[in-house]
């Protein structure tokens, strides 16, 4: 297609002679077409040519040689220039390319880069929680995102199934294992001893040091310990895919932090050849003070036994090598910021390439909340994402019992709109907000949510069963496309590769997800204001046509956020 904003920096730059790929850094798009398309602000040249915004923006006017097929007008106001795509052309555009384009927004931006992205990352032996619901669903729509763009994707499910905890396990196991039967909800026993042996802990010492002795018995691979170990992560394992399967979610690999055990004795031996690595009550530290981080990263502890700090070094060392990555992107809450920070910093004495220390990224979210507060799996207060997910589903088929008592297949479309609302809802807003959970929200379907945008690319469906086909490219008058509404929906059909760029820019999956809400309320609005069945087959098929557009981008901007859409609601 056209790249308009392009055209726009190229024809300001034969005027003030200012490189384009700078000037269209600064073109903006205004929030209300009414303001134009896109908007040039001046202010940014105002120091440079030593003359106001107003003057530079006149001038620029005056001058400026455009192609009217492309652009129809454009408008000074203030220190801003205001530039109007010519509607029959982008009208043209987006239909052409809906129309030849199965993947549309597809590119190739990413041949030949890789990305890792680490991401859901559930303890073993502790409950799947609704606070690694966001993890699991930013990861997974990054993943999906960033391949439709020509990435090389690697997901990796960087499992909790090592460290201090376990060997708590361990020790609860010997002190109650008898008194559970792990052959039925095996999690939840586990996570009822766990929570006992940290009560335990926090009363005596001596109990917290046969924990530690524990872990450093499994890190030796002390038998018995190891085959402790081997059944809490196989059970875990098997509960965890429950969910995945019903969340959809897939990983190329499940590598845990016990996968990088043994690759830990060379980040220590690098670490000691740099003299960066200094002892301080008993444990062995990296000072990272000089780079503006107070707290020190523990690389192993005074007993001997390294921390998942050294692992996950480890696994940077691993990743580099392995996948050699362009990005290594790890999604976890903003509660470990000073860690990666840590990381991040200690794996520039790793003697990696810059590429890699570079392209290591923290993309961190905010916390799942109750409305009680925090959740807490050693004090027991939790919801596990498996009940959460099913009583959602039990509450989107109610609601759809309530609306369309004679729909087929209730049970399967209750599945994939509640899913689709819990993911969403994942997905809404800004990745770093707090979230409190709320069913009845969620599943608003007049509200900016999920079932909204599926109720939505159903109302399209039912559009295109009532005329049987798809009109052909040939049979589509584009002038009929040239009125307010219509537009609205070229426009932002337009932007949908833009806003997938913008998405990888950013790794903020709720750009897509506040654009497709947008998309679905100019649809309402075009489907209120514009009757699309008529009698005039000019007007008939333009409209239909672009009903079908809007479907087709809603399908491939929800499956990439990872929802599906059902055929009927």
């Amino acid at each position: 297609m056209i790249d308009f904003k392009n055209e726009i920096s190229k024809a300001i730059e034969k005027v003030i002679n200012i490189d384009s790929k700078t000037l269209n850094t600064y073109i903006e798009v205004p929030k209300d077409f009414e303001n134009g398309d896109y908007a040039f602000p001046c202010f940014k040249l105002a120091k440079e040519l030593k003359k106001s915004p107003q003057i530079i923006a006149g001038e620029i006017q005056e001058k400026i040689e455009l192609d009217k097929k492309n652009i129809e007008k454009i408008e000074v106001v203030g220190g801003y220039i205001n530039f109007y795509i010519n509607k029959e052309t982008i009208a043209k555009e987006v239909i052409d390319e809906i129309s030849s384009n199965e993947n549309y927004g597809h590119s190739n931006v990413g041949k030949n880069k890789n990305i890792v992205i680490d991401y859901s990352s559930p303890n073993i032996a502790k409950p799947f929680h609704i606070g690694h619901l966001k993890t699991t669903v930013i990861g997974g729509a990054l993943y999906n995102i960033y391949k439709y763009l020509g990435y090389n994707v690697i997901g990796v499910n960087h499992l909790g199934d090592y460290g201090t905890q376990f060997g708590k396990l361990i020790e609860g196991y010997k002190l109650f294992g008898n008194e559970y039967d792990l052959t039925e909800n095996p999690i939840d026993k586990l996570a009822d001893i766990y929570k006992r042996i940290n009560e335990l802990c926090s009363e005596d010492e001596k109990v917290l040091e046969n924990c530690r002795e524990d872990f450093k018995l499994l890190e030796h691979g002390d038998e018995y310990c190891t085959k402790l170990w081997k059944k809490f992560n196989d059970l875990s394992i098997g509960e965890f895919q429950k969910i995945y399967d019903l969340l959809g979610s897939k990983f190329d690999f499940w590598l845990g932090e016990s996968f990088y055990a043994d690759k830990t004795d060379e980040v220590i031996k690098i670490l000691e050849n740099t003299g960066k690595l200094q002892e301080s009550e008993g444990a062995k530290i990296v000072d990272l003070s000089s780079s503006g981080i107070d707290t020190p990263c523990i690389i192993y502890k005074s007993n001997e036994s390294t921390i998942y700090a050294t692992r996950d070094l480890a696994a940077i060392l691993y990743r580099a090598r392995t996948y050699d990555f362009d990005k290594c992107i790890y999604v976890t809450s903003y509660e470990q910021n000073l860690h990666f920070r840590q990381i991040f910093e200690v794996a520039k004495l790793l003697g990696l390439d810059e590429k890699y220390t570079n392209g290591l990224e923290h993309v961190a979210y905010g916390m799942v909340r109750l409305p009680s507060g925090k959740m807490s799996t050693r004090q027991g207060n939790f919801v596990k994402i498996e009940d959460l997910l099913n009583d959602t589903i039990k509450e989107a088929k109610k609601i759809i019992e309530d609306k369309n008592p004679n729909l087929e297949d209730k049970e399967n479309v209750a599945k994939i709109v509640g899913i689709g609302a819990v993911i969403f809802n994942n997905l809404a807003t800004s990745r770093i907000k707090d979230e409190i959970f709320d069913i009845d929200a969620m599943l608003n379907f007049q509200g900016e949510t999920g079932p909204y945008l599926q109720y939505t690319y159903v109302r399209t469906k039912s559009v295109i069963e009532k005329v049987s086909s798809i009109p052909k490219i040939e049979d589509i008058n584009i002038e009929v496309l040239t009125d307010k509404y219509s537009q609205n929906i070229i426009k932002l059909i337009y932007k949908f590769e833009d806003i997938l760029n913008q998405v990888i820019d950013k790794n903020e999956p709720s750009i897509l997800s506040r654009y497709l809400i947008d998309l679905a309320k100019a649809y309402s609005l075009f489907y209120n204001e514009n009757k699309i069945i008529v009698d005039d087959e000019n007007i008939k098929n333009a409209r239909v046509f672009l009903t079908y557009a809007v479907g087709k981008v809603l399908k491939i901007g929800c499956n990439l956020l990872g929802i599906n859409m059902p055929n009927k609601m």
